[in-house]
């Protein structure tokens, strides 16, 4: 039997494997348009003063956003986020991070291109911290 050790690596990642964290890898180098946005938006402690991690791998998944401190999970949803097939996918995985104590917050890419303000808006609401 083998013991894995509760680190704060294990804790972060919640048990993602080496696939993941290549996956995460390459995303990173291929963000969208609205990831960049979002992303200036969060990347050095600019919102409320809590760290974000962009392409974030956590379990079997790698998130678009995420911040560990209010285990929260941001997902920027493409157009292709519009199948039937996607969306079952999408709220699958959504409760797979509830059930394990993450909340996830989605946008569309044309929310957060277009109306930017109203998307930060949304997730300093959702942080609900008095220092934001």
């Amino acid at each position: 039997m083998v013991f894995i050790r509760r680190t704060r690596e294990y804790f972060l990642h919640l048990g993602a494997n080496e696939e993941q964290f290549q996956t995460a890898r390459s995303m990173r180098h291929k963000m969208t348009d609205a990831e960049s946005v979002l992303w200036n938006a969060l990347k050095n402690r600019k919102m409320c003063g809590l760290k974000f991690r962009r392409q974030h791998p956590i379990h079997y998944y790698v998130a678009d956003f995420y911040c560990h401190e209010k285990k929260i999970i941001i997902e920027v949803d493409g157009g292709i986020h519009n199948s039937k097939a996607t969306k079952e996918h999408d709220e699958n995985r959504s409760a797979e991070f509830e059930r394990l104590g993450i909340r996830v917050i989605r946008v569309t890419n044309e929310q957060v291109l277009n109306s930017p303000d109203e998307v930060i808006d949304k997730i300093k609401r959702s942080i609900s911290d008095e220092s934001c």
